[in-house]
């Protein structure tokens, strides 16, 4: 009989892991699993156990929020070897759920994170060699996805996001970068950027589109550069909502699988929307099919966009 370690968040999805853990655990047992369930017990717990623990194991799922799913990622990344991971999405965000198109419903992720399914290789950022899943971010508009209340977003879908950045401009100070990046070179003052490999971020979802891969070793990477008007930067943000390929008003968009951002005074970053740190010279790296992640299946379109791409 194959083991399972089922790494799971008590506090997650205000208790609900808890709550539901007896139907999830039958469900891994009805699949044919031997299952050992480890609760973290405070931050960085899960990292740690799944660094600790999962050699033992042919399997690791993770259940929480995205948080949860970012600790056990960056434990299974010190691993040579790693096993396949599963997520069952119990946050309040839960973009990684939408990223990785699992079902909302607990009982179907897990009985997904549980059979036969086919894994796929996914890329994994390094900030500063700390790995993150989808997105690091600094500077203006880092915290709003997170802050902007969920009646505002239902109301106003991606104007909220826009709404909430701008009633922020005036407090806000850009940061003068220098940004190094697959051979190329620039410099201005940015409000704000963001290295993400996603589909949703804080809970908003983006317009998907084709140069949006999650495993072909590039980053999409957009900046805002500080802007010549309030509607400059709102035309600016609507780009960046909408993932368009091209550069717009003061955003910058390219793809790259590594950047150097250099600053004039300490940067502070947000990894998968918790604090990633604050440092003068940040590196970031695309780890390209670093571990083999369970997905659910993608509509038609993006599947073709996939086969398009190499996704």
């Amino acid at each position: 009989m194959q083991r399972l370690l089922f790494i799971y968040n008590p506090a997650s999805g205000k208790g609900r892991v808890a709550e539901g853990l007896s139907p999830i655990l039958n469900v891994f047992t009805q699949a044919g699993w031997l299952v050992s369930a480890y609760p973290t017990q405070c931050r960085g717990d899960a990292a740690r156990a799944a660094k600790e623990l999962s050699p033992q194991f042919d399997r690791v799922v993770c259940a929480g929020g995205d948080g949860t799913l970012s600790e056990t990622v960056s434990g299974l990344m010190e691993l040579e070897d790693p096993p396949l991971l599963g997520y069952i999405p119990f946050g309040s965000t839960n973009d990684c759920a939408v990223n990785l198109n699992l079902p909302k419903i607990p009982i179907q992720a897990a009985s997904l994170a549980a059979g036969a399914s086919t894994p796929y290789a996914s890329d994994i950022g390094k900030l500063n060699g700390q790995p993150f899943v989808y997105v690091a971010a600094f500077g203006a508009f880092t915290q709003v996805a997170y802050d902007t209340p969920q009646d505002l977003k239902n109301t106003f879908g991606h104007l909220a996001y826009i709404m909430e950045g701008i009633a922020s401009l005036p407090t806000i100070t850009p940061f003068h970068l220098k940004v190094d990046y697959d051979g190329n070179e620039l410099e201005d003052d940015f409000y704000f950027g963001m290295v993400s490999n996603a589909y949703s971020i804080g809970g908003i979802r983006l317009t998907s589109s084709e140069h949006v891969v999650l495993d072909d070793g590039l980053f999409e990477v957009d900046l805002i550069k500080k802007p010549v008007s309030i509607a400059d930067v709102a035309n600016s943000f609507q780009t960046l909502l909408l993932q368009t390929p091209v550069s717009a008003g003061a955003r910058i968009h390219f793809q790259a699988s590594h950047m150097v951002f250099t600053c004039e005074k300490p940067l502070p970053w947000t990894i998968d929307g918790e604090y990633g740190g604050t440092q003068e010279i940040n590196e970031v790296v695309n780890c390209p099919r670093a571990l083999n992640i369970i997905r659910g299946k993608r509509p038609v379109p993006e599947l073709e966009a996939g086969k398009k791409t190499g996704g």
